[in-house]
């Protein structure tokens, strides 16, 4: 598990985020940078390097390898410290919190702002970066591909999704971003996969994630990964979050995988509410959704 980073922060000096940021530039050339170069993406001294180096990677922020040439690259640590220093700078946050969930492919805290927000690291390529380099459509015609690029990107695309949609969907609202990261509404609910449903509640609460995904088409986007663990239910209805595999939806695969959403979602329908739900018919529940025209699910049931 990827630590947090907010108690080290105030410990660091000006220089070390100079450092950090020198190991950054560096890494979209190489995956490890060499110390020679670091003088020159850092601006500092070679005398100042070796003093931030050892203070950095005493704190866990970069990683130490001896292959051809002695070289660092930032940890995930020393990642989260940059997007974090920018975010204090900006004043879009004033303090890091409890954790909130931690997954496979991010790490989410509750942050202080004006209101409580919700901090989003996304952590793409960070166990198995291979395969997501195969999988993700972001990566896959570049060279070169650090962890930091696959994370940034996912970063990237969820924030656009979410600026995209939100009011018009029920999705957290986007305040902020910088890297990997991402600061957002928290959202008081409590995941689908984690809900007991009373038997009045299971179709309407169906209609209503429906409702969410066909309103998202009609703004352009398909989500893509939809499934129980990706949405909220709140006492106003539901919110669909975890937004990074989301495509646009004149993608060519937009269809298939709108599709592929619907028959995710109204399968754990089917599984856990077996009185409730069955025999829908997914493939014309997606073409309804898209063609803007889904008013319930109990016309495709059998």
């Amino acid at each position: 598990m990827v630590q947090n980073v907010a108690s080290v922060m105030a410990e660091l000096e000006p220089e070390d985020f100079h450092l950090l940021s020198g190991v950054e530039q560096g890494m979209r050339f190489s995956e490890y940078v060499a110390r020679e170069k670091l003088t020159e993406f850092s601006r500092l001294t070679a005398e100042d390097v070796d003093y931030r180096l050892d203070r950095c990677a005493d704190r866990g922020l970069v990683e130490r390898k001896t292959i051809q040439y002695e070289g660092f690259k930032l940890t995930f640590e020393g990642y989260d410290t940059l997007a974090l220093h920018t975010f204090a700078e900006r004043d879009t946050i004033e303090g890091v919190g409890s954790p909130l969930g931690v997954g496979k492919e991010s790490d989410v805290y509750e942050a202080q702002s004006y209101k409580p927000v919700a901090l989003k690291y996304h952590r793409e390529g960070y166990t198995n970066f291979r395969e997501v380099m195969k999988e993700r459509e972001y990566t896959a015609d570049r060279d070169h591909v650090s962890w930091l690029y696959t994370a940034r990107k996912a970063a990237e695309r969820e924030y656009d999704a979410l600026e995209t949609l939100y009011p018009d969907v029920a999705v957290p609202q986007p305040i902020d971003t910088n890297r990997h990261a991402i600061v957002m509404e928290k959202i008081d609910g409590v995941e689908l996969s984690r809900t007991k449903l009373e038997t009045e509640q299971v179709l309407p609460i169906l209609d209503l994630v429906l409702e969410e995904m066909q309103t998202a088409y009609r703004e352009g986007y398909v989500h893509a990964d939809m499934s129980e663990y990706n949405v909220f239910v709140t006492n106003e209805g539901v919110v669909v979050f975890d937004w990074p595999q989301a495509v646009p939806t004149d993608h060519e695969n937009a269809r298939e995988l709108l599709t592929r959403d619907v028959e995710n979602i109204v399968s754990y329908f089917e599984r856990k509410y077996p009185q409730e739900i069955s025999d829908v018919d997914r493939d014309a529940v997606a073409e309804r959704l898209a063609a803007d025209a889904f008013d319930s699910i109990t016309e495709f049931t059998e």
